[in-house]
């Protein structure tokens, strides 16, 4: 009984702990993005409902990067307070061992486990593509009623838009120069076009004009007369080979992250976006299905580092340092692999045997931590020996 209050008084702590960190840290993170999103109301008429939409899509994936940070955050000032109150002296003397105390950790890194898995397998791709329809209606919405006769206006990064007048619901000289593929930019010129809905995709359709590309790493310019065109204006993203290309005929292509987990399971080889972005369809997948991992590996490694009653204040310094230096390694090391996984197929192993390892051996020092700890404080020293000098003259400043 007495052991099971006890857990209950620490999974206490530690998940509001947990929940305060996770909501300040996204609150911050997503106030810095939403102030980039400003120009959605100052510069392209949208509503505030609009805005906020937004931003809004973009939290589930500042979710799932940010639980398993305020998890470690949580569990190191968890056991901080634990031992400042020498609460973990007096659970030693009691007989508790370290690795018993884990309990309630290992249940709250579970419902973070939980938490990541769902925003990144399910609703982080659905809200990416919810942001990518919701954009394309804006972008269409913006050609065909904020765009000011004889301006002309950046639609995206690399996109010029200009037309000369407004000729009932059509656009009369319709001039577009789309720049963001530096190797062939293209220039759009048509006497006149219309933005029109099909099946939930907005398109601008051309009448009687001409389009033309130059292929820089040949040096050749290529120039094609039509008398219509249905430019897909999904198409008109940040990536140049993110929407509807030639061949895709009038179907929207989403991007890997805009896909859900299992049309990325069951993926047609024979796509032609796929085969041009395979390593991508990778780089996604897998980075999705080892998102779960990071909070356990992130909690154990506090937990081995300060889990145990310490009586200096040096040696507490010393292993939140430690700590702090191993997560921000293994997420370094992480984001490198999931890099490094859109060419490599063995790069996406490493996003699994990164987190794996941390588990295993952080949960070697939890149970034999008396033996390991000489031997891994002789290895780290001289790593952190520069960090542990830049504190110090910290506080004597």
């Amino acid at each position: 009984m007495l052991l099971q209050r006890l857990d209950r008084y620490i999974l206490k702590m530690a998940t509001i702990a947990s929940i305060v960190l996770l909501i300040g840290l996204t609150s911050v993170i997503w106030v810095t993005q939403a102030l980039r999103e400003v120009d959605l109301i100052t510069g392209k008429g949208q509503t505030v409902v609009i805005f906020f939409t937004v931003t809004l899509l973009s939290l589930p994936a500042l979710i799932a990067g940010i639980a398993p940070v305020a998890l470690f955050m949580a569990t190191l000032y968890t056991l901080n307070r634990l031992n400042g109150d020498s609460e973990l002296i007096v659970m030693n003397a009691a007989g508790v061992a370290p690795h018993r105390i884990t309990r309630p950790f290992i249940v709250l890194t579970i419902a973070v486990s939980l938490l990541v898995s769902w925003m990144t397998l399910s609703v982080m791709p659905t809200g990416f593509r919810v942001l990518r329809d919701l954009i394309t209606l804006i972008r269409a919405d913006f050609v065909a009623n904020v765009v000011k006769e004889g301006q002309f206006v950046s639609l995206d990064s690399g996109i010029t838009f200009h037309y000369r007048e407004r000729s009932g619901d059509a656009l009369v000289g319709i001039f577009m120069q789309d720049r963001r593929d530096p190797n062939q930019p293209s220039i759009y010129i048509a006497e006149r076009g219309r933005t029109v809905e099909v099946d939930g995709s907005s398109f601008l359709m051309l009448e009687k004009g001409t389009i033309q590309r130059e292929t820089k790493n040949t040096d050749t310019t290529s120039i094609i007369s039509f008398e219509r065109y249905a430019l897909n204006l999904s198409a008109l993203s940040g990536d140049p080979t993110g929407g509807a290309g030639e061949g895709d005929g009038d179907k929207v292509v989403y991007k890997p992250r805009e896909r859900s987990t299992w049309q990325l399971l069951n993926q047609d080889p024979n796509e032609n976006y796929y085969k041009y972005q395979e390593g991508r369809f990778r780089a996604e997948l897998h980075n999705r299905l080892s998102a779960p991992l990071y909070p356990m590996a992130f909690m154990l490694i506090a937990f081995a580092c300060i889990g145990e009653a310490r009586t200096t204040r040096q040696g507490r310094a010393f292993a939140l340092q430690a700590a702090i230096v191993i997560v921000a390694t293994t997420r370094i090391g992480a984001y490198m692999a999931w890099t490094a996984s859109v060419r490599s197929p063995f790069a996406a192993v490493l996003l699994y045997i990164l987190p794996l390892v941390a588990i295993a051996c952080a949960s070697a020092v939890i149970l034999y931590g008396q033996r390991l700890r000489p031997f891994l404080s002789r290895m780290t020293a001289p790593l952190l020996a520069p960090l542990a000098g830049l504190t110090a003259r910290f506080r004597r400043a």
